[in-house]
């Protein structure tokens, strides 16, 4: 069937290509000269698709049934042409890694939006390859600006809190999704102690039972935390009124000491997981292959959801030592706006339409992560959460869910199914102690790449350094 539809289009484009030189050797002007194309770069499987199944409606209030008809990147280009009086084309394609974006656009790949991790966009910011948005962007008087109407205060604040070369994230991105770094695992094998703590992958009594990301950064997370056990843990370092700039200042170091000691811990770890993944550990997870696998949060709920669905429960934790904050945020490239101010609307409109509430409620159904947006202009966002996660009135184990920090209130209560608090709703909206102990992990410099660098190497491949001794 896909063989028969891309065949179709082939022809379609074909027969239009035809066309369009027919009207220019006519001389005749084509409707195409007056479309805006917008050339968008995503993760994969990281927005709406459309054509959802009737049962698949959610009636989220009395007023609001959502459903996803058609992509949200069609439904993007009909309302921007209803709300701008303009036509444009999105061509949308996707990448699997940030260096893979990053290696497509040095190469010449040219687009216009792409969506990359908070280290990814500060390098491209040191690189100078990204646009600030315009402060009309950030009109809050503008209806259409929905991005900066809508976002979490909290999603907000720490954005505005990262900073490269005196620049602020929160002028060159726009958060789309963000969560936690932490491990799913089945709790008929593994307790709930054993989970909160990053060195379940170095446990022996699992061993070939767990796996960890094929990931520099995401397993130097992981090992930072192991280094720095003993302090990360002493109630003195966490009461201190510095914990947070120290915890930032350890996890993302990448001094030769820290580096060597998280090379030595990562090589023990490789030698008890099962493997390192990129993608399998969801799989396995299900299957119970393993008992326990590092995770991002919203593949966490993708994997807690599928097991679920064949009757096995499973769990996620944030470890109490630390936990990795991220973001995927929209930027603007330099590269492909390229002074083009209609280009630069069409861009600024897209992310707004992204952060519609609408659209972030169908976004977060589709994928399973965690929208920067908190519909603090009509409480879409809440009712979507309390629809999804919500306890029965009658549900007697129910407990309050506190998400206030997410929509800067002191306190929300949400009344969810106890069990709800170690599985998808804690996954999607983490508690506020959890969130206060997470680190964005940083750019790092020249020196500090190259040396994480030779210690991936080492884990994954040889050791490099025994060559030389």
């Amino acid at each position: 069937m896909n063989v028969l539809k891309n065949k179709m289009k082939k022809l379609i484009f074909a027969a239009l290509g035809l066309t369009l030189a027919v009207g220019v050797l006519t001389g005749c002007e084509s409707e195409e000269d007056d479309v805006i194309v917008l050339r968008v770069s995503n993760w994969e499987e990281y927005m709406d698709e459309g054509d959802w199944d009737e049962e698949e409606a959610m009636d989220i209030n009395d007023e609001v049934t959502i459903y996803g008809e058609q992509s949200l990147v069609e439904d993007y280009e009909e309302w921007f042409y209803e709300t701008y009086g303009k036509r444009v084309r999105v061509e949308y394609s996707t990448f699997g890694t940030n260096e893979e974006l990053y290696n497509q656009i040095t190469l010449g790949d040219v687009y216009d939006v792409v969506c990359p991790s908070e280290y990814m966009i500060m390098k491209m910011m040191t690189e100078d390859m990204v646009l600030p948005f315009s402060d009309d962007f950030y009109d809050m008087d503008n209806e259409n600006n929905y991005y900066v109407r809508n976002v979490s205060p909290y999603i907000q604040d720490r954005l505005s809190n990262l900073e490269i070369e005196g620049n602020t994230l929160d002028k060159y991105a726009s958060c789309y999704m963000w969560g936690t770094l932490g491990i799913v695992y089945n709790p008929e094998y593994v307790s709930e102690e054993e989970a909160s703590h990053w060195n379940l992958l170095l446990n022996q009594d699992y061993y070939r039972q767990v796996t960890i990301k094929d990931s520099v950064r995401d397993a130097y997370f992981a090992g930072s935390a192991m280094y720095y056990y003993d302090t990360l843990m002493d109630e003195d370092f966490i009461n201190s009124e510095d914990y947070f700039e120290q915890l930032d200042s350890m996890i993302n170091a990448t001094d030769a000491d820290t580096v060597n000691g998280v090379e030595e811990i990562l090589s023990q770890a490789q030698k008890n997981v099962y493997s390192f993944e990129t993608d399998a550990g969801k799989a396995d997870m299900v299957t119970g292959k393993v008992v326990a696998n590092q995770q991002w949060s919203g593949d966490a709920v993708y994997t807690l959801d599928q097991a679920e669905e064949d009757g096995l429960i499973l769990c996620y934790s944030a470890p109490v030592e630390a936990t990795n904050l991220w973001f995927d945020g929209w930027c603007m490239l330099k590269s492909g706006i390229d002074g083009d101010a209609d280009k630069q609307l069409a861009a600024e409109a897209f992310v707004n339409y992204m952060a519609k509430p609408e659209s972030a409620i169908r976004n977060m159904y589709y994928i399973g992560y965690t929208s920067s947006i908190a519909g603090v202009t009509d409480g879409l966002i809440l009712d979507y959460i309390e629809y999804t996660f919500g306890a029965e009135e009658d549900d007697e184990e129910a407990v309050a869910y506190d998400i206030g920090y997410f929509f800067g209130e002191d306190e929300l209560l949400v009344m969810t199914p106890e069990d709800q608090v170690n599985r998808q709703f804690g996954a999607q909206y983490p508690t506020i102690d959890i969130v206060n102990r997470s680190v964005v992990m940083a750019y790092f410099n020249k020196e500090g790449n190259e040396r994480i660098n030779r210690m991936w190497t080492n884990v994954r491949c040889f050791d490099l350094d025994s060559l030389f001794n």
